[in-house]
C-alpha cells in the first residue's frame, strides 16, 4: 500500500504546483486562457508521450460508451474554475474546498456504487476538511 500512498501524495504535490501556476497565468491573462494553454501544452506532452510509449488509439477506444470522454470537458472547467479561484481566495482556501468537494463526490460514487460504505466516518471526513478550511479562514484580529 505504501507506493501507492507516495503515488497520491507526488499526485497532490504536483495538483497543488499546477493550480498555483495556472493561478499566476490566470493572473495576467484570464482563466479561459490559462486554462487554454495548461491543455494545449499538456495535450502535446502527452502526445509526445504516447507516441513513444505506444498504443495512443487502442482498438477499445471506440467501444467506449459516451459518458467515458466527458472526463475531458470536466477537467477543462475545473483548471479554469481553479485557476480564478487561486487567484482570488487562495492556494490553500482553494486546495482544502476542492478536496472538500471530491470528498462529498467520491462519498456520493462509493455509496452508490457500493451502498457499503461507512457514511458516519466519510461524513466525518468532509466535516473536519470544511472545518479546516474555517479554521484557515479565521484572521487574527487586532
Amino acid at each position: 500500500m505504501s507506493p501507492f500512498i507516495l503515488i497520491a501524495c507526488a499526485a497532490g504535490l504536483f495538483v497543488g504546483l499546477s493550480r498555483q501556476l495556472n493561478g499566476r497565468l490566470s493572473l495576467s491573462t484570464s482563466p479561459l486562457i490559462a486554462s487554454f494553454w495548461n491543455h494545449l501544452v499538456g495535450f502535446a506532452a502527452l502526445t509526445v508521450l504516447g507516441l513513444v510509449v505506444g498504443d495512443l488509439w487502442p482498438a477499445s477506444a471506440a467501444d467506449a460508451p459516451w459518458y467515458a470522454y466527458i472526463g475531458g470537458p470536466i477537467g477543462v472547467v475545473f483548471v479554469a474554475l481553479s485557476s480564478w479561484l487561486v487567484a482570488r481566495i487562495g492556494a490553500v482556501n482553494t486546495a482544502l474546498l476542492i478536496i472538500g468537494g471530491q470528498m462529498v463526490c467520491g462519498l456520493a460514487i462509493d455509496l452508490l456504487q457500493s451502498g457499503k460504505l461507512s457514511l458516519w466516518l466519510s461524513s466525518l471526513g468532509v466535516v473536519l476538511i470544511m472545518a479546516g478550511m474555517l479554521v484557515a479562514q479565521r484572521r487574527p484580529r487586532g
